[in-house]
């Protein structure tokens, strides 16, 4: 049965969901994907667009707001992935046992 679970990072998380949104903005995924995005996004910009900002000019606004995307994407995607396994395994469990 869908419903209501805990309250996890500011959202309430529905049990048994696959949903999108359901699993990727809950747990705290978003503030781990943030994180992750600061990091990796510094590194990034500074491998790609380091020469540019030791000349003294600012690299293109958009090349730099994508360089801290796309880590971000990739983090909440690859937390999705995984926590939607997770979910699939234990419904099939669940049906084995005859719990649903």
């Amino acid at each position: 049965m869908l419903g209501l679970s805990e309250k996890r990072g500011g959202r309430v998380a529905k049990e048994h969901s696959t949903r999108f949104r359901d699993i990727a903005f809950s747990n705290g995924t978003p503030k781990k994907a943030f994180l992750t995005a600061c990091v990796v996004g510094t590194i990034l910009t500074a491998i790609n667009h380091g020469d540019v900002i030791v000349a003294g000019q600012f690299p293109p606004t958009l090349k730099v707001f994508l360089t801290y995307c796309v880590p971000f994407c990739v983090t909440t995607w690859g937390s999705y992935l995984g926590k939607k396994s997770q979910i699939m395994k234990q419904k099939e469990v669940a049906s084995l046992c005859g719990e649903l």
